[in-house]
């Protein structure tokens, strides 16, 4: 006959081991799929951000603890919040892979139209291991998108706050850039205010439509403050 001793360790086992099933399939709910499964180079389009900094440096303390890109007198406007690999729908993959330090000298090369090492080195981790690029090529392309959009003037030379619809901005942007399709561009706020506009290229760096899983600010009208 086999122990109430051994018939006891047998239940503790399969305890534990039922223990660890139900922690496994809860934190596989609690990860986002994208992270999970995020495949290098397996993505369908780029989504270029380019962030407001006026808006972002009107944060609490924001000013204080970014020097680079919010002291006053730089005029500075749009920068490079990233390059995205999007999907068509839903979210986009992150986090592809373990990310080595990105090289002094291409951080260096960034500095113009990125300002922060430290958003450099998080957008190459994040980001950038998933476009199936090296960390030069990646950032190379980074570059190359962001040559592609140009300002329109309406906002390059604002002086003082204005208010406009989304649909209004996304229009002075394709005028501004006809390369582009009327859905290549499209704004993000918060607070009823602009924080990014986002322009969509397929994976040659071609103009294209976005799709939904771009994200479209719904606010009827938005603040857009000036660069100081």
């Amino acid at each position: 006959m086999i122990s109430t001793h051994i018939v006891k360790k047998r239940r503790t086992r399969v305890g534990a081991l039922l223990a660890l099933i139900i922690c496994a399939a809860i934190v596989s709910r609690l990860v986002p799929a994208q992270v999970r499964q995020g495949v290098a180079g397996q993505f369908d389009y780029y989504l270029l951000s380019l962030a407001w900094a006026p808006e972002f440096c009107a944060q609490p303390d924001e000013a204080a603890r970014n020097p680079q890109e919010c002291v006053s007198g730089r005029n500075i406007g749009f920068i490079v919040h990233g390059l995205w690999p999007e999907a068509e729908q839903g979210n986009g993959p992150e986090s592809c892979g373990q990310a080595r330090s990105v090289s002094k000298g291409i951080v260096n090369s960034m500095l113009g139209a990125m300002l922060s090492p430290g958003l450099i080195q998080h957008e190459w981790a994040t980001h950038g291991t998933c476009s199936g690029l090296n960390v030069s090529s990646y950032f190379t392309t980074v570059l190359l998108a962001r040559a592609a959009v140009q300002i329109p003037v309406q906002i390059s030379s604002l002086t003082e706050q204005v208010t406009e619809s989304p649909s209004q901005i996304e229009g002075q942007f394709v005028g501004t850039n006809p390369a582009f399709p009327k859905d290549g561009f499209r704004i993000a706020c918060r607070n009823g205010a602009l924080t990014e506009v986002r322009a969509c290229f397929d994976k040659n760096l071609k103009p294209r439509q976005c799709s939904s899983a771009a994200g479209e600010c719904r606010t009827a009208s938005i603040a857009i403050r000036p660069p100081r």
